[in-house]
């Protein structure tokens, strides 16, 4: 066994020291956060019923983007907490480098921590924890909407809201959002990132209607057009190929066991600080830096195009890029093991969640009170574990490239 391998074998005694060592800062920063984030969901599910409607649901949408910035938090301050825990710590540390606050962490992760969120997913867990508690709260309300013959609301927070509301919300957001954005460009102050994540999340949910109906609207007419249709019925046939149909069962799976590891693993080198938050150091050192000099080179509206057609692509991949070239370092042995190790983790608490079920099952219904608590404690063991693997995945990988890099390579955050 190779030198890098059999450190990339001490990741789990590592991710266990770690946790034995910040256990209970990360249970009440867990705890903590978990509580605040059921409330406003509480808050939001009470609120989105009644007179008034439209004024609820701005007020609903506006409680659901805290609770995605609770779930930041949360994520930021355990990952935060098990820093000193770390040997890359100590050497920086060692070579005088200023301790940085928890706010700095969070100013400095929230905006790319949220297009994350945003692009892989990860708010689809917030949005069905907010159905499912309006749902419990009234469980008859749709039985009794249906008799009185009006529409329901039940569920219908987060996309309940009209067309004009909804595109005068995304102008005031995106004024936040840009202005909190030129202030954190040119002038960081100590919230900036948080206010222009902020602005970018309103944006996303207060949009979703005028969204869903622009979309609907262009999908009405695009039906109608001959060409169109015969392309439609073309790739119709193409999806329905074998490959794509492996393709279609292959990708969840993919997602699952590498892509959403490698995304967590992003958000903790973010608050750790060895993040390139730019393309150009991501494939500094490869192939593709010579086509991003030429692209410097090129005249101003040819970077403002490439820019426009490729951000969907840097948003979604670039950090993900920058998290596997810095885990790289530490050798394929080490993501791989990460990887196994957190898919080994989630799998292992969705039995544990049925094995606590099915001992605390009692009288009919008694699911319903215990399900909360044995849930929690599942999501808090799982929680717990993983961020204490992302933090020695981290640790190995950062140490590993500043021994065999010069000090002036190595990037790290202030």
């Amino acid at each position: 066994m190779s030198g890098t391998s059999a450190k990339a074998a001490r990741l789990p005694l590592d991710a266990l020291r770690i946790a034995r060592s910040c256990a209970l800062p990360l249970i009440m920063w867990f705890s903590l956060g978990r509580f605040v984030r059921w409330a406003l969901l509480y808050a939001a599910a009470h609120l989105s019923h009644g007179s008034w409607y439209q004024l609820r649901i701005v007020g609903v949408l506006f409680i659901f983007t805290l609770v995605v910035m609770v779930s930041l938090a949360t994520v930021v301050g355990m990952l935060y907490t098990v820093r000193e825990a770390l040997a890359e710590t100590r050497a920086r540390r060692a070579g005088d480098e200023a301790q940085e606050t928890i706010f700095g962490a969070l100013n400095r992760t929230a905006l790319t921590f949220a297009g994350l969120y945003m692009t892989w997913g990860l708010v689809d867990q917030d949005m069905r924890d907010f159905e499912n508690i309006d749902r419990t709260l009234n469980p008859d309300r749709q039985f009794v909407d249906q008799l009185q013959g009006v529409q329901s609301t039940i569920g219908d927070g987060l996309t309940g809201l009209d067309v004009r509301i909804s595109v005068a919300a995304m102008v005031v957001a995106y004024a936040i959002k840009w202005f909190a954005g030129r202030r954190h460009e040119n002038k960081p102050g100590r919230f900036t990132g948080v206010l222009t994540t902020f602005g970018e999340l309103a944006f996303v949910f207060y949009g979703l209607t005028a969204t869903v109906a622009a979309l609907k609207l262009r999908e009405d007419w695009i039906e109608h057009r001959a060409l169109v249709m015969g392309v439609s019925d073309a790739t119709e046939d193409v999806r329905e190929s074998p490959f794509f149909e492996w393709l279609g069962d292959v990708w969840p799976l993919l997602l699952d066991a590498l892509v959403l590891p490698l995304a967590w693993l992003t958000v903790g080198i973010l608050v750790y600080g060895a993040y390139a938050e730019d393309t150009q150091t991501t494939i500094r050192g490869t192939r593709l830096e010579g086509v991003g000099a030429r692209v410097e080179r090129s005249h101003n509206w040819t970077q403002v195009t490439l820019a426009k057609l490729t951000g969907g692509f840097t948003s979604r991949w670039i950090p993900l890029l920058n998290s596997l070239r810095l885990t790289a370092k530490g050798g394929p042995a080490l993501f791989g093991l990460y990887a196994l190790l957190y898919v080994g983790l989630h799998v292992g608490g969705d039995y544990l969640g049925r094995l606590l079920d099915y001992a605390t099952a009692g009288g009919p219904y008694l699911w319903i009170v215990t399900g909360v608590g044995t849930s929690f404690v599942v999501d808090l063991l799982v929680t717990v574990l993983s961020m204490c693997l992302i933090a020695a995945t981290y640790d190995q990988a950062a140490t590993r490239k500043r021994l065999t890099e010069e000090p002036e390579d190595v990037e790290v955050g202030a």
